[in-house]
């Protein structure tokens, strides 16, 4: 056997790897809160220009077990706004640490029973949109430690009413992210979005898709560096692309009949969130804060 399998075999079994991921997590916290900071001045900017002052408002809170908090559990803070173009948007961070339940280890990459700690840092956002025309979005990036370490995240593009100039001109943002890396990426993350996003009791794709990875792991300080500066090319992707969708679609005409078929959507995306999504089990089962987890919810949805 190589010494290059060997290594990587020790990395597999968690044996000699890097253990101590506290800088990387305080790094990739402070960078998922400056993006929440330009995302949220982004979207207040776009109320403005709709002539509404609709601001976040911003709530912190604590990890919990059983309704008490957790001993340096960590926590982290929900921004919520409502708005004219903005019907409803939630723009959350979070940072938290601390034991898996041993049947919820067992389903987490890295751990087990017997080693079942953990830390979870990321920025998760859904913008539900006012106007049918307006896609509605989903923005995740993230970085977890176990006996490994990962970043995961993604983005998918949810709209009522689609139109191909958007879904091409989402696609390509992402697209060129997962270029300056690896030529690999967009088909591989595109594909893994596609698949995840579908809801198979209606058989039906949630939206026109994006992007989705996991488990980009981090081997050594190198893979780190590589994975951690593709997942902030993939959050500025994001910035770089919704804004300019929703500045496109959010002054047009719609009707009572685009209205109804945005609402029957959105009960789509409430199944997909309640039944199958991973992050929203996560945070239920790692003491997360209940509104902040479900602030992926629709404010209004409906069922025929």
């Amino acid at each position: 056997m190589s010494t290059a399998q060997v290594a990587g075999e020790a990395f597999e079994n968690g044996i000699g790897a890097k253990t101590d991921w506290s800088a990387e997590t305080a790094r990739a916290r402070t960078w998922f809160e400056s993006l929440r900071d330009r995302i949220c001045a982004e979207f207040e900017a776009i109320e403005r220009e709709a002539g509404s002052d609709a601001s976040f408002t911003y709530t912190p809170w604590k990890r919990e077990h059983h309704g008490e908090p957790v001993p340096d559990g960590g926590g982290g803070v929900q921004g919520l706004m409502k708005g004219k173009v903005f019907e409803k948007v939630g723009v959350n961070v979070s940072t938290v640490g601390g034991t898996f339940s041993a049947d919820f280890a067992k389903t987490m990459n890295g751990a087990d029973p017997d080693n079942p700690a953990f830390t979870a840092t990321g920025i998760s956002l859904v913008a539900h949109m006012a106007n049918p025309h307006v896609p509605a979005v989903h923005m995740n990036t993230r970085f977890l430690t176990t006996r490994k370490a990962w970043f995961g995240g993604g983005g998918d593009l949810n709209p009522p009413i689609p139109y191909d100039e958007d879904t091409a001109d989402f696609h390509a943002s992402y697209k060129a992210a997962c270029d300056k890396h690896d030529p690999a990426y967009y088909p591989k993350f595109k594909a893994w979005a596609d698949d995840y996003f579908y809801i198979p009791h209606r058989k039906v794709h949630r939206g026109v898709g994006g992007i989705f990875y996991d488990h980009l792991e981090c081997a050594d300080d190198g893979a780190f560096e590589a994975n951690f500066a593709f997942t902030r090319d993939v959050g500025d992707a994001f910035l770089n692309v919704y804004p300019a969708l929703v500045r496109r679609r959010m002054g047009m005409d719609f009707t009572r009949e685009d209205k109804l078929k945005q609402l029957t959507w959105r009960g789509r995306y409430a199944e997909f969130n309640l039944v199958y999504d991973r992050g929203t089990l996560f945070g239920l089962k790692t003491g997360g804060n209940i509104d902040a987890i479900l602030m992926s919810l629709p404010p209004e949805a409906n069922w025929e």
